[in-house]
């Protein structure tokens, strides 16, 4: 799998897992499962059963909708990359496209927006998801979402360098600062923690870093590590390797 885009992890055990790079939603006839996708094994997150029957559009609109609040704690930790499969000679991936077309556009635009694609194949048990993720077009999709993902956080990045009213930091001290302060009413407070892979391994405070990554996230910040070779990458290494953005609400 590429690993245009790393999630910040802590333990043992997650180093053995690899990084997350996406979230994959197999969606079949009665049920749909959702799985974290990381650089080394999916992870399964949440069984979503339909309640009714396929034919009945108040059950399959609750389902949809159940689907879409299954995604948002991962959506909201800043894994925007999200792959849907779904049988041979079903619509069930395309119905759920329209879905949050009609009813969260939110999803589709603005800084935050999410990068969906699709994928024939069924995804609801381990030995599944197994061989769905070793063909060649699942790493594809991968690497697409993951460019796509980093190009919305370049966008991000440029705009708020732009902007005198949102704070740009650039270095762990600055972040610290930011991030284990108290947020006060008015004041700034911190959206994203974004550093290169290569910042993370070379840094010589990399246990600082490390438990930065994991105060920020405990504080909803959204941290991404990005491939130092992506365009975004590239970008934040002009910068210094590590940027902390914040706004005022």
């Amino acid at each position: 799998m590429s690993n245009e885009i790393k999630e910040r992890t802590m333990s043992p055990k997650a180093y053995r897992r690899g990084y997350i790079v996406a979230v994959l939603v197999g969606i079949e006839n009665d049920n749909a499962v959702l799985w974290q996708i990381f650089t080394q094994i999916a992870k399964h997150q949440q069984t979503i059963p339909l309640n009714g029957d396929r034919s009945e559009p108040k059950a399959v609109y609750s389902f949809h909708e159940s689907i879409v609040n299954a995604l948002r704690p991962t959506l909201k930790e800043g894994v925007r990359s999200i792959i849907i499969a779904s049988p041979a000679k079903t619509n069930y991936a395309q119905e759920f496209q329209n879905h949050i077309k009609a009813h969260h556009s939110w999803l589709l635009q603005g800084e935050n927006r999410a990068t969906f694609s699709t994928i024939t194949g069924s995804a609801s048990t381990p030995p599944q998801v197994a061989a769905l993720t070793k063909t060649s077009l699942f790493k594809k999709l991968i690497q697409e979402t993951a460019s796509e993902e980093t190009e919305n956080l370049l966008e991000i990045l440029e705009k708020r360098l732009n902007k005198t009213d949102n704070l740009v930091l650039f270095s762990v001290e600055e972040a610290e600062n930011l991030i284990l302060g108290k947020q006060a009413a008015g004041k700034p407070k911190p959206e994203y923690l974004l550093l290169t892979d290569n910042y993370l391994s070379s840094s010589r405070q990399k246990n600082r870093v490390h438990r930065l990554l994991q105060i920020a996230k405990n504080r909803s910040v959204k941290t991404r590590i990005i491939n130092a070779e992506s365009t975004a990458g590239i970008r934040l290494t002009q910068l210094g390797g590590l940027v902390c953005l914040a706004k005022i609400d």
